[in-house]
């Protein structure tokens, strides 16, 4: 009976997948369950994954299928997203409320995802019930297959650094601080892979070179990172291959990861690699060792500084960062090949956040409109023509400057749209924005309003490719954006008690033809909840 129900398996994953079958299947499952951690000291529960915290890292070479068997030990419902991962024609298959039922505690769901066409740093977290601010998050690298150019020698060693701020409060008492109106407190300090001030040691070889994958992923600020003693080479943002410029210190946002090629060429010692946190009025900071393996002498000297609240030198080195037009991606063709400034756009978008209260509590909202979650996700409303749950248009596609208010924010695209985003940001913080199911050309940011006489300013040429981009306090960023990945895409704030109280919506992204061509179909073993259950998903 079990070699019959593996045949059964096997055969549903060619069947949704059989244009790929040539390619590797990879196989994981996960136990989520609470757990005791410490990572500012301090015993808190958290939420860990096959008993770790931050949870396993995922290996991948471009185009892998991924099958994640996930069980929820739990005492309330879970999901897990996947930061970055487009999920070509699959938003079924992308783990945020609007397109995914909920794991219910003690039950169990597959996802079976690929990683088409991509490489690079990504991470995974949790979505639901601010599950993030108590682990339950991961690396995901994806690297180049074999015969595709890499544009820099293979590195000596490859560190992921998944850093951010921290809270000793656990997370249903954040949660329940936001539903009754109130903002969070300051962050209690910052961890690198879930550790506090020393608490991770990085060891190389004199002379070699190493990778460093860093990812943001906090729910409050915006980062700095620093070597002491090194220079940081910037090789790749979120799966851009970019120009191999050189930083001391380098910013990341909430939601963003990067890569850099580190030199192992000072004197044998002990060195920092520090984190600190931006644009806050105090400033955190933690730290772990670059060890050389010769070393005889540990950490010593005063902690480099960083910058801690200059815009202009953050949004300078932001606009650094450029596309290397002739390296390949996860194609052998060079990502310059793809002229995106020679591209008419089709309509431009303005998004403005704003911060409201609503029925006497803080909410936060996108055009005015602050999201609320409805009873039904809205891809398996879509797809089951379930009356009520929402309507297209629900959101304006410009700022309408009106009170805030609530709603189930869904905007209408078209598929193959060429479309211009600008987010506008008239609040005195720094914003984090993503796309799900995307990567997006940054053309442009600055201060003050946008015009359309800011489009001058603009890099057609070679601007970095990326799902996460920053907003400046009072300043504006605008990208371009092709529409080429049919379904139901979140778009939100990274600021994750932002997000929680209304600071996302959803991009319907639609195509008349019902080919698998364009999406994939319902997963058989979709979960159904709301007004979507007790109905069917489809045959074998």
């Amino acid at each position: 009976m079990r070699i019959n129900l593996c045949c059964l398996v096997l055969l549903a994953l060619v069947l949704v997948h059989g244009v790929n079958g040539e390619n590797p299947y990879r196989f994981f499952t996960w136990k989520i369950t609470y757990g005791d951690i410490y990572p500012l000291g301090v015993k808190q529960q958290g939420i860990l994954i096959n008993g770790q915290f931050p949870g396993p890292t995922i290996d991948a070479v471009t185009n892998d299928n991924l099958i994640i068997s996930v069980y929820n030990y739990l005492r309330e419902p879970f999901l897990i997203s996947w930061n970055g991962i487009q999920q070509r024609r699959n938003s079924w298959q992308d783990g945020v409320y609007g397109t995914t039922c909920p794991i219910p505690p003690g039950k169990n769901f597959t996802y079976i995802l690929q990683a088409k066409d991509q490489i690079g740093s990504f991470y995974y977290f949790p979505s639901l019930g601010f599950h993030k601010a108590a682990g339950a998050f991961g690396a995901i690298r994806l690297w180049s297959r074999p015969l595709i150019p890499v544009p820099f020698p293979n590195p000596a060693g490859d560190f992921t650094l998944l850093v951010g701020d921290w809270y000793k409060t656990n997370h249903y008492i954040l949660r329940r601080l936001l539903d009754s109106g109130r903002n969070l407190p300051f962050p209690d300090g910052l961890l690198i892979n879930g550790r506090g001030w020393n608490g991770n040691t990085f060891t190389v070889q004199p002379g070699k070179t190493y990778r460093f994958r860093i990812s943001n992923v906090g729910i409050a600020t915006s980062i700095n990172i620093r070597i002491q003693g090194h220079k940081m080479k910037l090789v790749e943002v979120e799966g851009s291959h970019t120009l191999q410029n050189t930083y001391d210190a380098f910013d990341l946002h909430l939601g963003q990861s990067s890569s850099f090629l580190v030199t192992a060429d000072q004197a044998a010692q002990d060195y920092y690699i520090v984190i600190s946190s931006r644009f806050t009025t105090r400033v955190l900071t933690t730290t772990a060792v670059l060890h050389y393996s010769n070393s005889g002498r540990g950490v010593s000297g005063p902690i480099p500084e960083g910058p801690t609240t200059q815009i202009a030198w953050s949004l300078s080195q932001a606009r650094s960062i450029r596309w290397n037009l002739t390296a390949s991606g996860p194609r052998p063709n060079p990502q310059g090949s793809y002229h995106y400034g020679l591209i008419k756009t089709s309509q431009t978008i303005t998004l403005a956040n704003s911060a409201p209260f609503i029925n006497g509590k803080q909410r936060y909202a996108v055009n005015s409109v602050s999201f609320l979650p409805p009873d039904t996700p809205l891809k398996l409303a879509d797809y089951f023509k379930i009356p009520g749950v929402f309507y297209v248009g629900s959101i304006p596609s410009n700022p309408n400057f009106g009170n805030g208010y609530l709603q189930t924010s869904v905007m209408g695209a078209n598929f193959r749209e060429f479309v211009e985003i600008v987010f506008q940001n008239w609040e005195d913080s720094v914003q984090s924005w993503h796309i799900d199911g995307y990567s997006f050309f940054v053309a442009g940011m600055d201060g003050g309003q946008w015009t359309a006489a800011s489009r001058a300013r603009y890099n057609l040429r070679d601007t970095v490719a990326r799902s996460t981009v920053q907003v400046y306090p009072r300043a504006w960023t605008a990208i371009y954006i092709a529409l080429d990945n049919v379904g139901m895409w979140n778009i939100r704030s990274e600021n994750w008690a932002r997000q929680y109280l209304g600071q996302q919506f959803y991009l319907r992204v639609y195509t008349s033809s019902n080919s698998w061509r364009d999406e994939l179909p319902i997963p058989k073993n979709a979960l159904l909840c709301g007004r979507a259950r007790g109905r069917r998903t489809r045959p074998l």
